[in-house]
């Protein structure tokens, strides 16, 4: 395997160098401008076009653990893993068509102001806090720590250290700009993100051609994957049968099958999509038209993903399974399929494992700025301003945001230094499902009833967050020991340490359900019509030809996707 050469490390220092350059210019012209507001800075307001919304939204998507978690279940499960990045497309349209609009017309600017404006404080309060403990604990660590480490293996080893401080100095340069900086240079990011990981691709597929005796032909491999690996290009996976293998079974508990799109897709899509502080933030400062047109422009994006972060799984997938990663076997003589990415960059030729790299670390840093401008956001705006000094100034709460930044950048490395969290064990993916997936449920019915359903009452929304965290925890640890291993509801497989599980995405959709039953109880009890309603008419969802033409585009490409792959 290569390891860096010079050029690598100059393309690499060149990437970094054109990156705080723009991102600096940006700053420069808003200053001299005289631009310093706080809605500037958290929002910039205004200022975003379409296409850096769009680019926005993938740039702070796209991280350590879709290379290299996406990447490692490609090679485990293969193009079913690819419903996350193609759902994911559906919900981009449903949040662009009636998400935003609710949030525009109503002055939305964070999602605890949003709890605040159709429930109560109380309920703004609880979940601003439980948001800042999960973007600064799970979010930022988890994507600091991951990033670090499969830097730190492709440079090869023993600068772990010193890479979490280079990744956490690099995003601290662009978040202190504001989001505009951050918008503009998540441009760049992303050319550099999809440059470097179709290099990637194109290098798995021309080694796969190689080791099938087909010359360096990069469509020729992705034929011979075809052949070689039929199972691994199939979306929807069988319900395992008696006597399925563990391996089997292992899969279906990940990806479900076609339940899973009856069930936890949605909510994990739409809650993260259109309910994510992370993400809405983006838009929330743009008008309707302008955000509509980004948003989707996302969701067209999200379509080719799988090219850059599954492809090159599978493609290592064959590879190993022709001797062709024999070197890349774990001590134990199995391969561990969250190295498939790293592996595949190791056989890069000089100059283009520097820009995947760059790739690697333009998903990273953009990613921890904008996790960390929304912490920011949300302790300035919901916690400081409304709390701690109410009369606070544009330029204080301008200073206190960066400082928040910089609090949080400071907390996520000394996390990261030893692992305190313990993400390394545990591994990336499952950290960050494990940690927002108990509580997504509620937060999804609290939001989607506060929206559409007029009666919805603040006492349903804490019964929502509460029987969505409890409920998660009922299906996951302890239904099948208490109703059995086959229900009307479910049906529990052998996990292969001793017990049995309900898929995960299943009791997403489970936890959901009987969410939504009880916040529906609640509210019955309560007036008809909530004082706090949100303000809607049918006119906020019209959209114009544009829109509408960007909207069908993605649906029948999205239809083809499946058809041939189903």
């Amino acid at each position: 395997m290569n390891k860096f050469t010079q050029i690598d490390y100059i393309i690499f220092v060149i990437y970094f160098i054109v990156v705080s350059g723009y991102g600096y210019w940006v700053y420069s012209r808003k200053k001299v401008q005289g631009v310093s507001d706080s809605k500037d800075f958290f929002l910039a307001e205004g200022s975003l076009t379409w296409w850096a919304i769009g680019a926005s939204l993938i740039a702070s998507n796209i991280s350590a653990e879709q290379f290299i978690g996406t990447s490692g279940q490609g090679f485990a499960v293969g193009l079913a893993v690819a419903a996350y990045e193609w759902v994911a497309a559906i919900a981009l349209i449903i949040v662009a068509v009636w998400f935003v609009p609710v949030y525009l017309k109503n002055k939305i600017f964070t999602m605890p102001q949003f709890l605040h404006t159709r429930y109560n404080e109380t309920v703004s309060f609880v979940m601003a806090i439980f948001w800042l403990f999960l973007y600064v604990f799970v979010n930022l660590t988890s994507i600091l720590y991951l990033g670090a480490l499969a830097i730190n293996s492709l440079a090869g080893g023993g600068y772990l250290h010193e890479i979490i401080i280079a990744l956490a100095i690099f995003a601290l340069i662009i978040t202190l700009g504001g989001m505009k900086v951050i918008g503009f240079t998540d441009v760049i990011q992303v050319l550099v993100l999809v440059v470097g990981g179709l290099a990637t691709t194109y290098i798995a597929l021309t080694l796969v051609s190689e080791k099938f005796g087909l010359g360096k032909d990069a469509v020729a491999g992705l034929k011979a994957m075809l052949s070689d690996a039929p199972d691994h290009f199939k979306m929807i996976l069988p319900k395992p049968k008696p006597g399925a293998s563990q391996a089997e079974i292992n899969k279906y508990l990940a990806l479900p099958g076609i339940a899973m799109y009856f069930a936890g897709q949605w909510i994990v899509n739409l809650n993260y999509w259109g309910c994510n502080q992370y993400i809405t933030q983006r838009a929330l400062g743009a008008d309707l038209k302008t955000a509509r047109t980004g948003i989707l422009f996302a969701g067209l994006m999200k379509l080719a993903m799988p090219i850059i972060v599954v492809l090159p799984g599978i493609a290592a997938y064959v590879l190993y399974k022709n001797g062709g990663l024999q070197h890349e076997m774990a001590s134990g003589g199995k391969f561990n399929s969250d190295n498939a990415y790293s592996a595949v960059l190791g056989f890069l030729p000089t100059g283009l494992k520097g820009l995947s790299v760059a790739a690697l670390t333009a998903a990273i840093v953009a990613s921890l700025a904008g996790k960390a401008n929304s912490i920011s956001t949300i302790f300035t705006l919901d916690i400081y301003k409304k709390h701690i000094k109410k009369d606070a100034s544009e330029k204080k709460m301008v200073n206190v945001g960066r400082l928040t930044i910089l609090a949080a950048m400071v907390f996520s490395i000394i996390l990261t230094w030893k692992d305190i969290l313990g993400i390394g064990g545990e591994g990336g993916f499952t950290f960050i499902q494990k940690y927002t997936g108990f509580i997504s449920p509620g937060i999804f019915a609290i939001f989607i009833l506060g929206f559409f359903w007029k009666r919805t009452t603040g006492q349903a929304a804490i019964a929502g967050i509460l029987t969505g965290f409890g409920m998660s925890v009922l299906f996951n640890n302890y239904a099948p020991k208490i109703f059995g291993n086959e229900t009307l509801l479910y049906t529990a497989f052998p996990n292969g340490k001793g017990g049995y599980e309900i898929p995960f995405l299943i009791c997403m959709g489970l936890s959901f359900m009987f969410t939504i039953i009880v916040m529906v109880a609640v509210s019955l009890a309560g007036p008809k019509i909530n004082p706090k309603a949100i303000k809607i008419d049918a006119g906020m969802f019209k959209v114009d030809r544009s829109t509408l033409a960007l909207i069908i585009i993605t649906l029948l490409l999205l239809t083809a996707l499946y058809v041939r792959f189903w």
